[in-house]
């Protein structure tokens, strides 16, 4: 069970690294020039991702969720761990809007994927940017308290 949770928060923190990196490439038109990619590309949609801290600290805890409805389990479980009090529930509020932001900004996408005009794609791309600071800032806020609660 150990490395099974400790796979999960080393995944968390490879997944906030990478977001941090994809947020700079999104907003540094030399990194953008660097990798051969259009002045106009962002990534910020990639930016918001589903944190893997909740399930490490839940594995932790000797509970597993598996598919279907993995996050949904996910959450559920986490939810049951501040109902009876053993994680603060500002934690909780911290995962609930990762959770609620990454599938809102994936609905938004697939609708306007499916508009396949060049103008939605800039669109959305901008319109992303804030939503994926806040969504940064938050999982490493997120993990960085899931990770004291597992080391503790």
């Amino acid at each position: 069970m150990d490395l099974e949770y400790k796979n999960y928060i080393e995944r968390a923190e490879n997944e906030i690294e990478l977001a941090q990196v994809i947020l700079t490439i999104s907003k540094d038109s030399d990194k953008k020039e660097e990798f051969n990619l259009s002045k106009t590309s962002t990534f910020y949609s990639a930016v918001i991702s589903h944190s893997y801290s909740a399930k490490s600290y839940l594995l932790k805890k000797g509970i597993k969720t598996k598919v279907p409805e993995e996050h949904k389990k996910t959450y559920e479980e986490f939810k049951k761990l501040v109902d009876n009090g053993e994680i603060d529930f500002e934690i909780f509020e911290f995962y609930s809007e990762i959770i609620i932001r990454a599938n809102e900004l994936l609905g938004i996408f697939k609708l306007e994927k499916k508009k396949r005009g060049d103008f939605t794609y800039q669109k959305l791309n901008e319109a992303n940017k804030v939503p994926a600071e806040n969504s940064l800032k938050n999982a490493k806020l997120f993990f960085k308290n899931i990770y004291n609660l597992i080391e503790n």
